[in-house]
């Protein structure tokens, strides 16, 4: 092979390896970086030089990229030219000179094609894609371009920071390697992928993960609905209380007045020892929410207040659930239960595509757990809401409802929500 033919390929071998390595360094997780700097052997010490000083790191490369460029450009533009002249040889002046427009023009474009695909395009998606595995195999060789142009590389960044400082007012250009909340959660999500279906999720991967997610909960996607609270009438005598305490074994039970609607308080179980003759002699305050705050607002606020207890209002200032303190610390380190707690909600695989779930159940959690890819969606959060949303009813029991690759059939129903649904998974022959 011709020496300038090998030149050329490798000048684009380079420039690929420069390319991809910028972009691999800029896309690369911090956290995985910091991870991999932590372990032993020459990697990580080659991983903790390279992003010590990060603006030198990305000046190398985009130095090295320049020298391979101008390499390629000078042996290309020989081999195409030389590819020219003897694909139409000719001794008169007049061809000779349109043959050389045109061959210049010719080895512009086609120089400037196979840069764009083998040395820019195809290199940046790629190590783009695989910037953490990638930047870390060739740590080595991008270790060596680093010491060997460093002092290039550092006179252009003084320059580039006298610019800076000179022209536009402003403090040297440095990159700093820190983390983003954006970054721990795609580090985390990355683990959880790993994670085969059988196998336990470790608890302070799981507690990251719901800490991410904390401050994007509403007070609906953690409320208690409405259907499923236990309160007692103002007007009610206290014995009838204490009946229900006990059948429910629940520490504080809530007071209307009328109807569920008009929640005016709330009675605690230790208040039945003072033997009051009315529910109002011992009612106390409840706080009242709507549905769409955050739940690390509501937090602060029943913090605050000193208060356990909040109602949940709709947008038409009805109760559309409660919630308490317990409700909100579950979301982050999953559920507490305790002697009084009962887990109704059904979770049955009966077969390869076929499931049998609560209504109850969320969305997101079963698409966690089973690795299902249910539509999710704001309105939304359980699968009982998942099928009311896409029909716009309730539906009968039997009733089979396709939505996407899934076909819900109704197995338990009331007038007021759905029960037990069987989901089968519809998959492509």
């Amino acid at each position: 092979m011709d020496t300038s033919v090998i030149i050329i390929l490798l000048s684009l071998l380079f420039s690929a390896f420069f390319s991809g390595m910028e972009i691999a360094f800029i896309s690369a997780n911090r956290i995985h970086i910091e991870i991999e700097k932590k372990q032993e052997g020459i990697l990580a010490k080659m991983l903790t030089w390279l992003t010590e000083k990060p603006s030198k790191f990305i000046a190398t490369m985009l130095i090295g990229n320049n020298i391979a460029l101008v390499i390629y450009g000078m042996f290309m533009g020989e081999l195409l030219m030389d590819w020219f002249q003897n694909l139409v040889p000719t001794g008169i002046a007049f061809l000779d000179a349109l043959l050389t427009d045109f061959s210049l023009v010719s080895q512009t474009v086609i120089s400037t094609l196979i840069i764009l695909f083998t040395a820019e395009f195809l290199p940046k998606v790629l190590f783009q894609v695989y910037s953490n595995t990638l930047l870390k195999i060739l740590a080595i060789p991008a270790y060596f371009f680093y010491v060997l142009f460093s002092i290039i590389s550092w006179f252009v960044i003084k320059v580039s920071d006298f610019i800076l400082r000179v022209f536009f007012k402003t403090e040297g250009d440095e990159v700093q390697l820190s983390f983003t909340k954006l970054e721990l959660g795609d580090y985390i999500t990355e683990h959880m992928e790993t994670v085969e279906e059988e196998d336990e999720v470790d608890s302070e991967i799981q507690i990251f993960q719901n800490a991410l997610q904390f401050s994007t909960v509403k007070a609906r996607e953690v409320m208690v609905p409405r259907t499923e609270i236990t309160a007692v009438e103002l007007n009610d005598t206290p014995k009838n209380l204490t009946k229900l305490f006990i059948e429910t074994g629940y520490s504080k039970i809530l007071v209307y007045k009328d109807s569920i609607d008009e929640i005016i308080g709330y009675v605690h179980s230790y208040e039945l020892f003072k033997k009051p003759k009315t529910i109002k002699s011992i009612l106390m305050p409840v706080e009242f929410v709507p549905e769409t705050m955050m739940i690390q607002d509501i937090l602060n606020v029943l913090t605050k207040k000193r208060k356990s207890m909040a109602v949940v209002l709709d947008e038409y200032g009805g109760t559309a659930g409660i919630m308490t303190v317990e409700d909100i610390i579950e979301e982050l380190f999953g559920e507490i239960e305790d002697e009084h707690d009962t887990i109704d909600f059904h979770e049955e695989r009966v077969d390869e595509n076929l499931y049998k779930f609560s209504a109850r159940l969320e969305v997101d959690y079963i698409n966690e757990n089973y690795k299902l890819e249910l539509p999710e969606g704001e309105e939304y959060e359980t699968l009982g809401g998942l099928i009311v949303n896409k029909t716009g009813h309730i539906p009968e029991q039997d009733t089979e409802v396709t939505i996407d690759n899934f076909t819900f059939q109704i197995l338990e129903v009331s007038n007021t929500k759905i029960d037990l649904v069987s989901v089968r998974v519809h998959t492509e022959d």
